[in-house]
This record gives C-alpha cells, sequence and structure tokens, in this order.
C-alpha cells in the first residue's frame, strides 16, 4: 500500500526551517538596526546630537534615580502581577496609555520624571510580556520575568565597528550571570526580597542602560514648542522602541528553544555580517 508524501517545510542551508530563518533575519533588524534616536528622529523631527544640548548640565543624576527608580518598580510588577493572569495581546492599548502618560510629562515638563517614567516603564513591561507570552514563554516562570525585564536594557543603540561588543548578543551575555542568580535567587527566596544585593546588581545593571534612552527621550522633550503634544509623540516611540526589541527578543529564544542557542547564534551573527557589508 503506497503512503501519501510528507508535506516538509523547505528549510535553509543554515539548519532553520525557511519561515523560522526569515524570523531570525527579522528579529536580526529589529534588534541591531532600528535605533531609539531614529524613532525620535522621525517623531519630533530633530537630529538626536542637537537635542542633548538642550538639557542642563545635572539632568544625569536626575536620569539615573528615575531610571532606577522605573526598573525597580517594573521588576516589582514583574515578579507579581505578571504570573497572576495572562497578560494578552493589547498592543494599541499599551501604546495609548503610554502616549497619554507622555503627554502629561510632556506638559509638566522633567518635574513629571520620577511620577511619569516608572508609570510608563510599567505599561511597557506589560506590552512586553504579551509579546513574550505569544512566544511561548511562561509568564509565571521568574526566569520568563527576568528575561522581560532585561528588554528595557537592549537597543541602546551601537557602532558599526564595534557590531559584537554592543550589540545584542553582547548585551545578553553581560546580563547572563545576573539574570540567572536573581531567577535562582526568587526560586528559593521568594518575592520577599526584592532589596537583596542580587537583584539589586541585575537592577543596577539594566537601569545604567536604560537611562541612555531616558536621556534621549527627556532631549527630545526638552525642544521647545513640544509640550504635551510632543511629549505623547516621543512616549509613543519609546513604547514602539521596547515593543520592536521585545518581538525580536523573544523570537530570538523560541528559536533558541527550538534550534539550539549555538546554532542561532552562528545564523545570528552571519545575517549581521552580511547586513553590514558595503552595498546591502
Amino acid at each position: 500500500m503506497n503512503s501519501l508524501p510528507i508535506s516538509i517545510e523547505p528549510s535553509d542551508p543554515s539548519g532553520l526551517s525557511a519561515a523560522d530563518y526569515a524570523v531570525l533575519r527579522q528579529a536580526v533588524f529589529k534588534l541591531e538596526h532600528m535605533s531609539f534616536a531614529t524613532r525620535l528622529t522621525q517623531a519630533v523631527g530633530q537630529q538626536i546630537d542637537r537635542l542633548g544640548k538642550l538639557l542642563p548640565g545635572d539632568v544625569g543624576n536626575v536620569v539615573e534615580n528615575a531610571a532606577q527608580a522605573a526598573i525597580k518598580a517594573a521588576l516589582g510588577a514583574a515578579l507579581s502581577t505578571l504570573r497572576s493572569r495572562s497578560a494578552g495581546e493589547r498592543r494599541l492599548l499599551h501604546k495609548a496609555v503610554a502616549t497619554l502618560s507622555g503627554a502629561v510629562g510632556g506638559a509638566f515638563g522633567m518635574a513629571s520624571l520620577p511620577v511619569e517614567l516608572p508609570f510608563s516603564t510599567i505599561v511597557m513591561l506589560r506590552a512586553i510580556a504579551a509579546i513574550a507570552q505569544a512566544e511561548g514563554e511562561d509568564l509565571a516562570a521568574p526566569e520568563t520575568a527576568f528575561a522581560c525585564l532585561q528588554v528595557f536594557a537592549l537597543g541602546t543603540g551601537r557602532r558599526d565597528d564595534q557590531i559584537f561588543e554592543s550589540g545584542y548578543f553582547a548585551v545578553r551575555s553581560i546580563l547572563a550571570k545576573s539574570v540567572t542568580e536573581a531567577a535562582r535567587f526568587v526560586v528559593e527566596r521568594g518575592l520577599a526580597e526584592e532589596s537583596a544585593p542580587v537583584i539589586l546588581r541585575l537592577v543596577s545593571q539594566i537601569a545604567g542602560r536604560f537611562g541612555i534612552i531616558v536621556s534621549q527621550k527627556i532631549a527630545a522633550q526638552a525642544v521647545p514648542l513640544v509640550g504635551a503634544a510632543g511629549g505623547g509623540a516621543v512616549n509613543y516611540a519609546f513604547i514602539d522602541h521596547f515593543q520592536t526589541i521585545a518581538q525580536g527578543h523573544f523570537a530570538v529564544r523560541r528559536l533558541e528553544r527550538l534550534y539550539g542557542a549555538d546554532l542561532v547564534r552562528a545564523e545570528y551573527d552571519k545575517i549581521l555580517n552580511e547586513d553590514m557589508k558595503p552595498g546591502t
């Protein structure tokens, strides 16, 4: 008795299926080629290197403190509310809430940052969690919560001559030990000790990189006449940036679960190298 032919999805020479190779190519673009500075330029029509000149000299401490507070607030949400229910896919709702928050922040200027930034960050965390869940992540797992938090450290930009030093996998490698230790700590000790050194070390690492994006955000909002409307546009770019980074990040993680981390990393680097060749 003749059996029916089995339909097999064509595979790329990389070893990934054709569909998954296409997903990986998209992930490389999202994680390496669309910086927040570019999004801001599109949002407010200014060159980002000019925006920093509008900030007062002591803004660094304000940004650092606000970024720390925002990541701590997101950590609390990640370790408590995310695991209690399905995140759902509410991309437009998350963007709308974050945009409104940015409009309020833009109206009141830098004085609103300590309140507006933690709120916006938690909204973004929920958007990130929805993307993680759609890619097969278990929101009840502490490791997934920290992977969501990790998104805020990604996508800070890189120079073309430092692809591997400051790109996606480089940042993941820097954070890998802290993420693993923090997840293990939560599994063993629970949620009651969020001020433990192992947790605070990870928060500090993420906040330091998150602060780069926050500085650009504040600089854009400092443009004369930007105000509330511009603040909303900046925050739209802000949340859209991290949603895009999350899409790439959790797509890569899904492929790693399917094909193994080494294969995915090798193919990622090949795609990135090919994209960086002159004329491509």
